[in-house]
């Protein structure tokens, strides 16, 4: 099931179940994180709205870094023994087709295509075969990175969590078997990420219960896994896309705050 949030022409988000060919959109009531999926009987096409981020998270977004060992090689980190959280507040999260908007501030801005987890239901402690139960589904990002501040910083808080630097989309996909996905990122068309969850250094399991041995995970929170090699700076002007093998692609244009 694909589950979407959008906009149409009384601007207020709703929600809907996304047809298998990303083209029509059937409406449900209220929020299905927190609400049994009932339809309104009304039924829109992808021309007719504006796709939003699938989840806004109330609490927070996790990230799992150099969770692929050839990242980690080509920027001259070495794997972590266990997987190595940061934060992203989520007034970085924006959706499929926004600008990401590039700051004067930095000038060294990366793309980071990844496979990201919407956790469904609270927990705290789990361990990884209780993981599937409180997965709500998956969706793909982009983990933006202001290079040159995270090298100054020596923490990732400006790096990773400026406004519009965590895109996510272009939906939910709550069936799906995370064990070896492509994620594949292109920029302007040109094919630069193409890696395999089956790449990770910790998988999905692990990745969530790690993390909710140190948080307590809400639902909607959202959980980045990581990135494979390839990533690479972006020019303002230039459109960066991220597709996940049984998801579906996000495409944001990157965008020169003094634009």
């Amino acid at each position: 099931m694909r589950i979407c949030r959008f906009t149409d022409d009384s601007d207020e988000p709703r929600y809907g179940l996304m047809d298998g060919e990303g083209a029509k959109i059937a409406e449900i009531t209220g929020d299905p994180l927190y609400m049994p999926i009932e339809l309104t009987g009304r039924t829109l096409t992808t021309d007719d709205v504006r796709l939003l981020a699938p989840v806004i998270p109330r609490s927070k977004v996790v990230g799992i870094r150099r969770n692929y060992a050839d990242h980690a090689q080509e920027l001259g980190n070495e794997v972590d023994a266990e997987p190595g959280l940061f934060l992203i507040p989520n007034t970085a999260v924006c959706g499929p087709g926004d600008p990401v908007m590039m700051p004067a501030l930095s000038s060294e801005i990366s793309y980071e295509g990844e496979l990201a987890v919407v956790i469904g239901r609270m927990c705290k402690d789990i361990e990884p075969d209780e993981v599937a139960s409180v997965v709500f589904g998956y969706t793909c990002a982009n983990d933006v990175t202001a290079r040159d501040l995270q090298k100054a910083d020596g923490q990732w808080a400006r790096a990773k969590g400026m406004d519009t630097f965590c895109p996510l989309g272009p939906w939910i996909e709550t069936e799906l078997d995370t064990t070896d996905l492509v994620v594949r990122t292109r920029l302007d068309g040109e094919v630069v990420q193409d890696g395999r969850t089956s790449d990770m250094v910790f998988d999905v399991a692990a990745c969530v219960s790690h993390a909710s041995k140190a948080f307590t995970l809400l639902p909607g929170d959202v959980i980045l896994t990581g990135t494979p090699a390839g990533v690479g700076t972006v020019q303002p002007g230039q459109r960066v896309e991220v597709s996940i093998q049984g998801i579906g692609r996000l495409a944001n244009p990157f965008v020169s705050v003094e634009d």
